[in-house]
């Protein structure tokens, strides 16, 4: 068991994962002594688009006591109720549906939805699309902010859109404003000592910077971890086909924007509107063993309305996560650690999970269940993703007559989809699997119902006595009157700016 924290902890890669890591670990260790710097050069840039996050982020942020008028508006942050999902299905009234973040006031109306959802999986017909169910989905569809006044005792969780870019520079100078040393530098190599543990990084102009404890934050490059110690790479590509994605930024519209993300599917994947104060950031993750990236610049410039000359950028992705990602000296973090493409906007809640796991493991002793723990949370989070794919109702290109055919699901995976489709207790499942940490009973009911995997409309019967009625009305009153509590999104981001 470690008796004490590391006297000095060297972080390699900057961007929004090395600089949340730096002030993580300092909130922890610093009352100790231990001296925290952070490594990057000015000459390497960083993957950041306009991002988003999950609820995780706004935690993160109160843990480190900084006020969203402090950080929202210097990153032109906006907020995020949830995800649309459109064009993932192509039955008729489930052309998109609405992925909700949680709230305190669901369970007025979560049992009633999946009651919906298990009697129409059994054949009756009744009403079962997630989006009249839920508070943040009306929020969000309504133009407001997912941010409770005070008159509304009900907490809402919400996540934010921002600039990678931005919230990375932000970071720093919290950071570095309460004792954690930046250093410019471009490391060459990396020396180990007689041990295999991490000795010293050694920078193009000579310079040696030794820690007791390092954390790999090099981004794909994965420097420490993959280069120096050797820890295997799993790759994900025989779950998630796609590897490649192609960006550009757009005007904000006049109209305003919405609180959540749009998840559009395309013919060889999907795009992505993220809205920010100051433009909208856009990009089409897809897969290069179906379209080529020419093709996939075309398709995003068109479902955008640009010109054929507009610029875009390209990005290559590579999904999959390392063995352990706490190896000898070194934690990895951020791209270093592993990829799950941005379907649900998890980079940051799995930095936020690993940091804070492995400063409580540190404490135990407990690497080796660190690294399973880490692990199962990376193939959980893949299994949820894998799943849009595979239930996904449209097959009009080879991409999607291969995604909602693939049999490489996990055994967890194979569990939830089992029990859905017999028509089994769905929430039972996913507690029993102890996969709920990853993703609740409402997120994944949201996923299946949404794309509307139920038996055909001609299959179905009508309602009988055994059948509680539904009042719809009532779920409307409820979801409606709950909404009209918050504040017009613009309204809200407005109030940021002027707190600043």
């Amino acid at each position: 068991m470690n008796t004490a924290p590391p006297r000095t902890v060297c972080i390699l890669g900057g961007g929004t994962a090395g600089w949340m890591t730096a002030n993580l670990i300092h909130r922890r260790w610093a009352e100790h002594g231990t001296k925290i710097s952070l490594i990057e050069s000015s000459a390497i840039g960083i993957i950041g688009v306009g991002e988003g996050s999950t609820p995780q982020l706004k935690a993160f942020f109160d843990d480190l006591g900084i006020s969203e008028s402090e950080w929202m508006p210097r990153c032109n942050a906006t907020y995020k109720a949830g995800i649309e999902f459109a064009g993932w299905s192509d039955r008729p009234g489930y052309e998109r549906y609405f992925h909700p973040f949680p709230t305190f006031v669901d369970h007025f109306t979560q049992s009633k939805f999946f009651y919906a959802a298990h009697a129409r999986r059994a054949g009756r017909n009744v009403p079962a699309h997630p989006d009249p169910f839920f508070v943040p989905t009306r929020i969000a569809r309504e133009g407001r902010a997912p941010v409770a006044p005070p008159n509304f005792p009900f907490l809402v969780s919400y996540g934010y859109h921002f600039d990678a870019h931005l919230i990375g520079a932000c970071l720093r100078d919290f950071g570095t404003a309460r004792g954690i040393d930046h250093i410019d530098a471009k490391i060459a190599s990396i020396e180990l000592d007689d041990q295999g543990n991490v000795k010293a990084l050694v920078a193009e102009d000579g310079r040696r910077f030794e820690a007791d404890f390092f954390v790999d934050a090099s981004g794909f490059r994965a420097a420490i971890i993959e280069g120096a110690l050797k820890e295997p790479h799993r790759p994900f590509g025989e779950n998630l086909f796609n590897d490649r994605a192609v960006v550009t930024p757009t005007p904000r519209p006049e109209s305003g924007v919405q609180a959540c993300t749009q998840s559009i599917a395309k013919s060889a994947g999907w795009i992505w509107n993220i809205p920010l104060t100051n433009r909208i950031g856009n990009g089409y993750v897809y897969s290069s063993r179906y379209i080529d990236p020419d093709d996939a610049a075309a398709e995003l410039r068109v479902h955008l309305g640009l010109g054929e000359d507009a610029e875009v950028r390209h990005l290559q992705m590579k999904c999959g996560r390392i063995d352990r990602s706490w190896v000898k000296n070194c934690l990895a973090v951020g791209l270093a650690q592993g990829f799950l493409e941005p379907l649900e906007a998890t980079a940051l809640h799995i930095v936020l999970a690993t940091v804070g796991s492995f400063l409580d493991a540190w404490d135990k002793g407990e690497r080796d269940q660190f690294n399973a723990a880490i692990s199962r949370r990376y193939e959980g989070i893949r299994d949820y993703l894998v799943c849009h794919y595979r239930t996904a109702q449209r097959k009009d290109t080879d991409y999607w007559r291969d995604a909602t055919t693939n049999n490489n699901l996990s055994d967890s995976l194979k569990g939830v989809i089992n029990s859905w489709f017999r028509a089994q207790n769905l929430e039972e499942e996913v507690n029993s699997q102890d996969i709920a940490g990853y993703y609740s009973p409402i997120s994944w009911h949201c996923m299946l119902a949404g794309y509307g995997n139920f038996p055909p409309p001609d299959l179905l019967k009508p309602p009988g006595p055994d059948i509680t009625p539904l009042d719809m009305a009532e779920v409307e009153r409820f979801v409606s009157g709950c909404a009209m509590n918050f504040p017009p999104l613009e309204e809200a981001l407005e109030r940021l700016k002027e707190a600043a």
